[in-house]
């Protein structure tokens, strides 16, 4: 076996041996990431749809007030404006599904189903917990999740759900009376609820770990090429030629030249022994000739 293919083979059963656990660490490293990137996504999504509840209460809202005596306009409600909003979004993020979940909504659509009851109700137990990030197994498989508390901090939201008495005919006449009433100032009726497959973050990081082995292989390729030239200039070239030195003198040609020496590393002063034994071996040759 050639030095070549000796030196090629310790680097690639370095490489090997290196690469396992590099590729473990950093494949974990790769998991994290791309959940963390799919909570801020969700965070941010999150963020957009409270805007869209604020501006609808703030500036929609009173828009459309004088018409809702006589005709319901969802418009006017923030959690269909929010909605409405993250509908357009998962155009472009169709993995991610949104829903403002209430305990005691007026569109049944919204109506907390056990798990989502259970996010509620930690909110309400505890009203410094201003986010829950966790997982849980549908029917469609696991699933991430991201939730902020829904609470009543406008005193304009109440003018809808403190009374069936107090609330819009047109409205009544769409949901009825029986549910999104009784609500209170500072109550915490819901949550704005993101939820994303696992199975995202896990093909994010499965591409980027991909990408990342085809760099590293990429890079070792390069320098295996750089190694196996210096190691052909530095070390079997020079080898070659006291190889071929020792074969003129060991079949009797003394006038084989002289391997240059550059530089004072082992294969530098290997080459130096060899000419001071070639010059050796000539003299004592010529010193048995004259005897």
């Amino acid at each position: 076996m050639s030095l070549f293919v000796k030196f090629n083979l310790i680097l690639a059963l370095v490489f090997s041996a290196a690469l396992v656990p590099a590729g473990s660490i950093s494949y974990g490293l790769l998991r994290r990431n791309a959940r963390t990137q799919v909570v801020e996504d969700a965070r941010t999504m999150l963020e957009t749809a409270l805007a869209a509840r604020s501006y609808t209460v703030k500036q929609i809202k009173p828009l459309l007030a004088p018409r809702l005596a006589d005709e319901f306009l969802p418009q006017s409600v923030p959690a269909y404006s929010a909605t409405e909003i993250f509908g357009y979004l998962r155009e472009t993020h169709p993995e991610y599904t949104y829903k403002e979940a209430t305990l005691n909504p007026t569109n049944p659509r919204d109506r907390t189903v056990e798990w989502e009851a259970d996010i509620v109700n930690a909110f309400r137990a505890d009203e410094k917990l201003k986010e829950i990030i966790g997982e849980r197994q549908g029917p469609l498989g696991r699933s991430l999740y991201l939730a902020h508390p829904i609470q009543i901090t406008d005193a304009g939201c109440l003018s809808c759900h403190t009374s069936p008495e107090k609330a819009p005919p047109s409205m009544l006449k769409v949901y009825g009376p029986a549910g999104g009433f009784g609500w209170k100032e500072n109550e915490i009726i819901g949550a704005q609820i993101v939820s994303v497959p696992t199975a995202v973050p896990v093909r994010m990081a499965d591409s980027a770990f991909r990408t990342f082995l085809a760099s590293l292989v990429g890079v070792f390729i390069l320098m295996l090429v750089f190694l196996n030239v210096l190691l052909h200039g530095v070390v079997i070239r020079p080898l070659k030629r006291l190889s071929r030195m020792a074969d003129q003198v060991s079949t009797g040609d003394l006038e084989a030249p002289e391997v240059p020496v550059k530089g004072k590393d082992e294969v530098a002063i290997l080459a130096g022994s060899f000419n001071r034994m070639r010059i050796s071996l000539v003299k004592a040759l010529k010193m048995l000739g004259e005897e």
